[in-house]
C-alpha cells in the first residue's frame, strides 16, 4: 500500500512538473492596451521616441494591441518611478527613460534606481556637443578649455535640464579630460536647452553642451558654432566638419540615451515578448529611416545586455558626480524630490 501511494505521489508530482514547464514556456501578448510613458513634455526626446514607437507599432498588422502615450512630469523622473512601481508584474506599461535613472540614485534624489524595474531594450543615443555662439573668439575646443582652466569664474558653462544630467555630466567630461579642476568650474543650470542656448548667444556663458536634435535647429541659423561631438564617430549631415573629442586629442564619449523599461516582476514570456517586439523594431529599415531624421543613433541592445551596460553607466557616472561633487556615499540618506 505504501510503495502505491508513493508511486502515485511520485505520478503527480512529475505531472505537476510538466504543466508546469509548459505554463512557462507558453507565449504571452499584450491583452490589452499598452501604455507607453515618458516624464517630460510633448516634444523632448523621450516623448519623440514613445511617439515613433507608437507609429510604427500601430502600422505592423501583426502588434494586435494598441498603445496609448501618458506624462508623469516632476521630480526629474522620480514621479514616473514611483508610478511605475506601483504596476508591478503588469505587462501592459513600459516607460522611456535615460540618464536621471542612474543620477537620482547617485545623488540622493530618489531610492528608485534601474534595478527597481525590467530591463527591456536600449534604443537611442543622442551623443552630445560643445557649442558657444557664432562669433565665439574660441575656434577650437582645446582654446576654449585652456581660457576655462586658466580662470574658471570668468567663463560660465550652461547646461540643461538638471544638476548631475547628460549635459552636465558631458561638460563635466569635456573639462576634466583638459585637465580644469571640476569643483572651480562654473555650471549655471537651465531649465531646457533653448534657454541655454539663448545664454550664449547672449555672452552671458561661454558654452552649452546639448544633444545633437536641440542643438541643431541655432546651428542651422548661424546662431552657434558647434566645436566638437563627444562622440565616437563623426555625426554628419549638417556637422559633417564637426570633430570628435577624439579626433582633437581629449576622447571622451557622452550622450544621453534612451530605454525602456517595464515593471519588475514580469514572467519570463512576458519579459520575452517585449525583448523581442523591440528587436525587431530597432532592425527595421523604417525604424532607422525615423532615426536618421531625428539626429539619433541607433544604439540597440536586449535586455540582457541593457542590465550589464546599466551596471557599467552606474560606476562611470557615480565617479564623475563625485568629481563634481555631487554623488552622496552608498548607503546615506534619500532626499525626496519635490
Amino acid at each position: 500500500m505504501m510503495h502505491r501511494m508513493l508511486h502515485r505521489s511520485l505520478g503527480l508530482l512529475v505531472l505537476a512538473g510538466l504543466v508546469s514547464a509548459a505554463h512557462a514556456q507558453t507565449p504571452w501578448k499584450p491583452e490589452r492596451n499598452v501604455e507607453i510613458l515618458v516624464a517630460s513634455k510633448a516634444g523632448t526626446g523621450p516623448d519623440r521616441l514613445a511617439r515613433m514607437i507608437q507609429k510604427l507599432w500601430s502600422e505592423q498588422k501583426d502588434m494586435n494591441f494598441t498603445t496609448s502615450i501618458s506624462t508623469r512630469a516632476g521630480g526629474g523622473g522620480t514621479i514616473l518611478w514611483t508610478y511605475m512601481t506601483q504596476k508591478r508584474g503588469d505587462p501592459h506599461y513600459l516607460m522611456i527613460t535615460s540618464y536621471n535613472i542612474v543620477v537620482n540614485h547617485i545623488v540622493g534624489k530618489s531610492a528608485i534606481t534601474y534595478t527597481d524595474f525590467t530591463p527591456v531594450s536600449l534604443l537611442a543615443s543622442e551623443w552630445i556637443g560643445y557649442s558657444v555662439k557664432a562669433d565665439s573668439p574660441f575656434k577650437t575646443i582645446q582654446e576654449l578649455a585652456a581660457a576655462i582652466k586658466a580662470d574658471p569664474d570668468k567663463y560660465p558653462i550652461a547646461v540643461s535640464s538638471n544638476a548631475g544630467g547628460a549635459n552636465h555630466i558631458a561638460a563635466s567630461l569635456m573639462l576634466k579630460a583638459a585637465g580644469v579642476d571640476l569643483k572651480k568650474a562654473k555650471f549655471v543650470i537651465y531649465s531646457g536647452n533653448n534657454e541655454a542656448t539663448i545664454s550664449v548667444m547672449g555672452g552671458h556663458s561661454v558654452m552649452t553642451a546639448g544633444s545633437v536634435g536641440g542643438i541643431a535647429p541655432h546651428f542651422s541659423n548661424g546662431s552657434t558654432r558647434v566645436l566638437a561631438f563627444a562622440a565616437p564617430q563623426r555625426v554628419g549631415g549638417i556637422f559633417a566638419q564637426v570633430p570628435t573629442m577624439t579626433e582633437v586629442g581629449l576622447p571622451v564619449l557622452a550622450n544621453n540615451w534612451r530605454l525602456v523599461m517595464a515593471p519588475k516582476d514580469l514572467t519570463p514570456a512576458q519579459a520575452a515578448y517585449w525583448d523581442e517586439a523591440f528587436k525587431r523594431l530597432a532592425t527595421s529599415d523604417e525604424w532607422n529611416k525615423m532615426m536618421q531624421s531625428q539626429y539619433l543613433t541607433n544604439s540597440y541592445l536586449g535586455a540582457a545586455d541593457l542590465r550589464k551596460y546599466l551596471d557599467r553607466q552606474y560606476g562611470e557616472v557615480r565617479q564623475i558626480l563625485t568629481d563634481i561633487g555631487m554623488a552622496k556615499p552608498p548607503g546615506s540618506a534619500i532626499t525626496t524630490a519635490k
